[in-house]
C-alpha cells in the first residue's frame, strides 16, 4: 500500500512537472499561432499576458532540468504563481473586453519605423487599430483573453494540488 502511494506522490510530481512546460508553452504557442499564422494582432494587454508565460516556462524548464533534486518544486511552484498571474491579467483583460470595467491603458498598435516623415504617415496610416477593449476572436462567446484566464487558473491550480499532494508525508511518518 506504501509502495502504491509512493508511486502517486512520483506521478503527481512528474505530472505537475510537465504542466509547469506545457501550460506556459501551449498558451504562448496559442498566442504567438494567432498572432503570426491568423493576423489576429496583440494590443498591449495581450503582451502583459505573455511576460508572465515567458517567466514560467523558465521556471518550468529549471525545475524540470533540476527534478532529482528536491528543491526543484519550489521553481514549479514559482512557474504555477507566474502561470496564475498571467491568467489574472487575462482575467482582468477580459473584463475589459466585455464592458465589465475600464481598462487603465491605451490601446497599442503595431507602426513599422519608417526613414522619412511620409513612410512614418504611410505606417501609421496602414498599421491595424488594436482596441483593447474590443475581442478580435471569440468562441462561445469566450475572448482570448478569457481562455487565457480560464487555462491559466486551472493549469496553475492543477500544478500547484498535485506539487502539494506529491510532497504531503504519508500517515505512517507523521507519527
Amino acid at each position: 500500500m506504501a509502495q502504491a502511494i509512493g508511486g502517486a506522490r512520483l506521478l503527481a510530481r512528474n505530472l505537475a512537472f510537465w504542466l509547469a512546460l506545457l501550460v506556459p508553452a501551449g498558451l504562448l504557442g496559442g498566442a504567438l499561432f494567432s498572432q503570426y499564422a491568423m493576423g489576429l494582432y496583440p494590443c498591449e494587454m495581450c503582451y502583459w499576458q505573455r511576460w508572465p508565460h515567458w517567466a514560467a516556462l523558465l521556471f518550468g524548464v529549471l525545475g524540470f532540468a533540476a527534478r532529482k533534486e528536491s528543491w526543484s518544486d519550489i521553481l514549479i511552484i514559482l512557474a504555477a504563481i507566474a502561470i496564475a498571474i498571467s491568467g489574472l491579467i487575462g482575467g482582468f483583460h477580459a473584463g475589459v473586453e466585455y464592458g465589465w470595467w475600464e481598462g487603465i491603458t491605451g490601446c497599442a498598435n503595431n507602426v513599422a519605423p519608417a526613414n522619412s516623415a511620409e513612410g512614418m504617415l504611410a505606417n501609421i496610416t496602414n498599421a491595424p487599430l488594436i482596441r483593447c477593449d474590443v475581442p478580435q476572436w471569440t468562441l462561445w462567446g469566450i475572448s482570448l483573453a478569457g481562455f487565457n484566464f480560464l487555462l491559466s487558473l486551472g493549469g496553475a491550480l492543477t500544478i500547484w494540488m498535485l506539487i502539494r499532494f506529491a510532497r504531503v508525508k504519508p500517515p505512517s511518518t507523521l507519527r
